[in-house]
């Protein structure tokens, strides 16, 4: 039987040929890596190509607007975003289609909540979602894993972890100590999750949520339907301003507490990444948060789709530039613009957003969250791309956030 080699490259010295300067936020800039070729040549540069740059979560959804000088546009967003290998060798095998774009696409979204007084080592992922996109390349699907699910954790040499059994949100910080970066943190995340559901990855990326909030702005404001009213548990106003409510304290103002009221209505950054971080106060608390997170994904899809924003040069200049200082991305060693091409038949409006657990909580003996028989089978249905029609037959996995 034939070895099957991972595609992934490795990754570059600081300097080398090809590598996006290191822009990572709140953290040491760790090995980058060249991007690599696909293994079929793709036109490149049509003037009509069509482009949506909202790794987010996501990520790319296309605006069926024309965008003038598509090109140039794309190879400014190829150096305003840091490329990373953040999947190690949990990218696909040749066997499992290599770099090739031509079948089903995978990508890991890690979401992190860094702040500057916190060390880089530190920091958890506690937003973790599985983007899948069919053969057809027609459609895409958001997938939350639960931030607790307990999860068997493998070793890990370059941080020096052990392995062993924790919360999936707990192998960023495994793999991130001890100089490990934020893209060994990302790694070990993608191996411990393609042993838990077997699924290899086409790209990955790291969202980071105070970052995100200029992405959000960028756009001007989100929509969001708030489904269940619920107070902030991080923030609170002082003098009419949105602050940490730790910065809040520190002012001896008084502070209004931040209440997301049920409704729907425009969003600030600020206020569309606080709902999305709350779970406390919450009926099903993080399951609740996971739908939130993926409606203010699908939601800066249709804006971004919608709003003009991508044939105006203006406004997407200002949506690149923050862009690049929100997410560490990594293609797999593809081009950014094949990479983008390749989903120009993806819109705000193909995008379904998929919940695990029925939305509610599947609590293991150990008190932890586990994963049920029916999510374990949607995740099979990921790795054999027969998503749509087992979502078909099984409607109840669709989120009930609009």
């Amino acid at each position: 039987m034939p070895v099957q080699t991972s595609r992934r490259p490795q990754s570059l010295e600081p300097g080398a040929p090809g590598r996006v300067p290191p822009i990572i936020p709140t953290q040491p800039g760790a090995g980058g890596r060249g991007t690599g070729g696909a293994k079929k040549k793709r036109r490149k540069d049509p003037l009509w190509a069509r482009l949506t740059l909202i790794f987010g979560a996501v990520l790319m959804m296309t605006s069926g607007l024309a965008i003038v000088g598509s090109k140039a546009v794309i190879g400014q967003a190829t150096g305003n975003i840091a490329q990373r290998n953040l999947l190690g060798d949990a990218g696909k095998t040749d066997a499992e289609g290599g770099n090739s774009l031509d079948g089903p696409i995978d990508m890991l979204l890690l979401g992190v909540d860094a702040r500057a007084r916190w060390a880089a080592d530190d920091v958890r992922s506690d937003t973790i979602i599985i983007l899948h996109i069919p053969a057809s390349h027609d459609q895409a699907y958001l997938i939350s894993i639960p931030r607790d699910t307990e999860a068997q954790i493998p070793a890990f040499e370059k941080s020096g972890y052990k392995g062993g059994t924790d919360k999936i949100n707990a192998a960023f910080q495994a793999g991130a100590r001890n100089g490990g970066g934020w893209e060994g943190g990302a790694q070990l995340m993608a191996k411990t999750i393609k042993k838990m559901t077997g699924i290899s990855f086409d790209g990955a990326a790291i969202i980071n949520f105070g970052g995100f909030k200029n992405v959000i702005d960028a756009l001007g404001t989100v929509r969001i339907c708030v489904s269940h009213e619920v107070p902030s548990h991080h923030m609170s106003i002082v003098d009419g301003k949105p602050m940490w409510n730790a910065d809040a304290k520190k002012t001896g103002k008084p502070m209004k507490p931040v209440v997301h009221k049920k409704g729907c209505k425009e969003m600030e950054g600020w206020e569309a990444l606080d709902y999305a971080r709350q779970r406390y106060g919450l009926p099903n608390s993080d399951y609740d948060r996971q739908q939130n997170q993926q409606q203010l994904i699908k939601a800066m899809a249709k804006k971004a789709t919608e709003s003009g924003t991508l044939s105006n040069p203006i406004k997407l200049n200002a949506l690149i530039k923050a862009a690049g200082k929100a997410f560490v991305l990594d293609t797999g060693g593809v081009p950014i613009d094949d990479f983008i091409y390749t989903m120009k038949g993806v819109n705000g409006n193909d995008l379904t957003t998929l919940r695990t657990n029925g939305g509610t909580y599947a609590t293991a003996a150990s008190g932890r969250e586990s994963l049920n028989e029916l999510s374990m089978e949607m995740f099979r249905a990921v790795k054999e791309d027969k998503l749509a029609e087992f979502v078909v037959a099984n409607p109840s996995v669709l989120s009930t956030r609009k």
